[in-house]
């Protein structure tokens, strides 16, 4: 069992209720519905960091395109549970970002993961430096210097 303390290591939580959808005939939750869960984290993030998507984005000539996902499974979530999506920035790169992700029940860890980012121009699908209000923005939100 994951100690509670380890969800506190994550600035971003987000609580959602498992819906009768997303389970399978085992009454667990079917395998691609957490990359769904980690997505929400996501768009949480970047609600929480004060540039919700896409419009955060508008005018910077760029925008994001996910090109790696890793999911981990220790534990499986069912029908009704509620769970804590948890998002922290691992990594800023020039042009891409990593984050870590993980899925909470009552403190202990069911999913850990792993989401990188790349910052495009989205006609040529070329990477570009990541915005310095983006940067900027991570930067102060994982330190404490943006308020939830």
């Amino acid at each position: 069992m994951t100690r509670p303390a380890e969800l506190a290591t994550f600035r971003l939580r987000h609580t959602l209720r498992v819906r009768w959808a997303e389970v399978d005939p085992q009454n667990i939750v079917f395998n691609g519905h957490y990359l769904t869960y980690f997505d929400i984290g996501i768009t949480e993030y970047w609600r929480a960091i004060g540039l919700p998507y896409p419009e955060g984005l508008a005018g910077t000539g760029g925008d994001l395109f996910a090109v790696r996902s890793v999911i981990n499974y220790h534990a499986s979530a069912h029908f009704d549970e509620f769970l804590e999506i948890a998002v922290r920035a691992a990594k800023l790169g020039n042009s891409s970002m990593t984050f870590e992700m993980a899925i909470f029940r009552d403190g202990e860890r069911l999913i850990s993961g792993e989401m990188v980012y790349v910052n495009a121009d989205p006609q040529t699908r070329t990477s570009r430096p990541l915005p310095e209000k983006l940067r900027k923005a991570i930067e102060d939100y994982e330190t404490g210097s943006t308020l939830v």
